[in-house]
């Protein structure tokens, strides 16, 4: 886990990339909503958001192998974000992220989107799993679910 380390102001437009470009990718079909995904989710703003917020910037862990290809959120015992570069998905970075903070921060639940399938089977294979806890996400007709680690 030497790869990953604490955030840092000058990370933030590449926080933002990932951001945006893999919850285009991930969520667009899901929400239908192109307006939200290509004018209101852009790079800047959200760059802007992690160099304005020393909090946010402070819970956030990257995975930096001389690239940045992933990123981690964590409040207290929460996974907050999680998220990895479209490019660099299915190399583990998101396995070793998940186990970064499963050690520190001893994280025992994450929510995400229901109809996001792909990512239950991850949290899974980490440990967490769905026992029927959900709730409206704000401002949208969908539902998150919480994954636990009891």
């Amino acid at each position: 886990m030497n790869n990953i380390r604490k955030a840092r102001p000058e990370d933030a437009s590449r926080i933002a990339e990932i951001l945006v470009f893999t919850k285009r990718m991930n969520y667009r079909s899901i929400f239908c909503d192109d307006s939200f995904s290509f004018n209101d989710l852009q790079v800047l703003p959200m760059a802007q958001k992690y160099l304005t917020d020393p909090v946010l910037l402070s819970q956030t862990w990257v995975y930096d192998d001389g690239i940045v290809k992933g990123l981690i959120e964590v409040r207290e015992n929460e996974i907050e974000t999680l998220y990895v570069d479209h490019f660099f998905q299915c190399e583990g970075i998101g396995g070793k992220l998940i186990e970064f903070a499963i050690e520190r921060f001893s994280v025992d639940y994450a929510w995400v989107l229901e109809k996001n399938r792909r990512v239950m089977p991850f949290y899974e294979r980490h440990g967490f799993k769905y026992y029927g806890t959900r709730k409206p996400e704000a401002g949208t007709t969908e539902f998150i679910i919480m994954m636990e680690r009891r």
